[in-house]
């Protein structure tokens, strides 16, 4: 990627910006490959935004969600396009760094045809198909109070929703990685591609799960319709707080499922070699702490109170980042953590 050091460190500080946990787990990145991990990432936050800027309305957050993906599509950039996105959306955002990322959006396009050709074709694919969860949500959702609240209908959907906007970034990363470093030379990458898929959606619904009480008062319950009848609840009764015992059978489920993914996961952290051991621990991490993540989840007596968040405290996150990196993202010792927090999980 041909950046200059004012560019490279323009691209960074938005980056901090927007995400300091990313940012973190992109630092231990190699360096090659740092400038077009974080570059996709902000990219897949700007689409975000555009859907999530619920001052504007639903169709007009459609046009341009498409306005932006069409840039990943088209041969050269339509800056007039990009700037209309800006002076709409700018005005609008309540979180600074969201702004930010908006105000620098043409940098980050600039720096997106600087990008080597292959590189470039990485980036279009999966900006071709993460929208598409976005978009998922604007069409499923139609408002964002409780007031519009609706249900994804059957665990095929929320399948397939996790696939757009997580999946896909599993079957991404590798593509890249596999292009970028030469000891990845031997990864089938088909086959890894499909376990970085199941990596993503345990990720995703790990969010899905722990934020479900947040979702509910946006009008979005991604938990299906038809697991909510098997416990004999709608939608709406997720609003109670005293139906969460009833809820418990659907919330495991869902939580065994985002584990199964997360197994999935840790057999593709353990296959990247020792010697990339920068790759082993930005994926060690994420899993580790989606699990202790997940095992908050199962006993928390606040998961449907909005007001609740549930995650891993800080001392948690320092202690298996000092774990994993004082082994040397040993296999054996991560392997050993995660089966023993497997089994306080499901």
């Amino acid at each position: 990627m041909r950046t200059d050091p004012a560019t490279h460190e323009l691209l960074h500080g938005i980056l901090k910006q927007v995400s300091r946990s990313f940012y973190l787990t992109l630092n231990v990145l190699p360096a090659d490959m740092r400038d077009q991990m974080g570059l996709s990432y902000l990219f897949a936050r700007a689409a975000d935004t555009i859907a999530d800027t619920n001052l504007i309305d639903r169709e007009q957050r459609l046009k341009y969600l498409n306005q932006f993906r069409a840039q990943f599509r088209a041969a050269e950039i339509d800056w007039r396009a990009v700037q209309e996105i800006q002076t709409a959306l700018i005005p609008h955002q309540k979180d600074s760094a969201e702004a930010i990322l908006l105000q620098r959006l043409e940098d980050c396009l600039k720096l997106y045809e600087a990008l080597s050709a292959g590189d470039r074709e990485r980036v279009q694919w999966l900006m071709g198909v993460l929208p598409d969860g976005m978009e998922m949500d604007l069409t499923t959702f139609p408002g964002e109070s409780v007031e519009y609240l609706t249900a994804l209908s059957t665990l095929d959907e929320l399948d397939q929703y996790t696939y757009y906007v997580a999946g896909c970034v599993g079957e991404f990363w590798t593509r890249m990685v596999c292009a970028h470093r030469p000891a990845m030379a031997r990864w089938d990458i088909a086959k890894m591609s499909a376990i970085g898929v199941r990596f993503g959606k345990g990720l995703q619904l790990t969010n899905i799960v722990k934020d479900i009480a947040r979702d509910l008062h946006n009008g979005r319950c991604y938990v299906p319709e038809s697991l909510l009848r098997e416990a004999g609840l709608k939608p709406v009764d997720l609003l109670n707080e005293d139906n969460l015992l009833r809820f418990r059978p659907a919330l495991h489920r869902l939580i065994k499922l985002a584990m199964g993914h997360l197994d999935e996961g840790w057999r593709y952290a353990m296959a990247i070699p020792r010697s990339e051991i920068r790759q082993r621990l930005a994926c060690m991490w994420p899993i580790l702490l989606a699990g202790e993540t997940l095992k908050r989840v199962a006993v928390s007596p606040g998961l449907l109170d909005p007001a609740v968040n549930v995650k891993a405290p800080r001392s948690v996150v320092y202690r298996v980042m000092a774990l994993t990196i004082f082994s040397g993202a040993s296999g054996y010792v991560g392997t050993a953590y995660w089966n023993c927090l497997s089994k306080q999980v499901v």
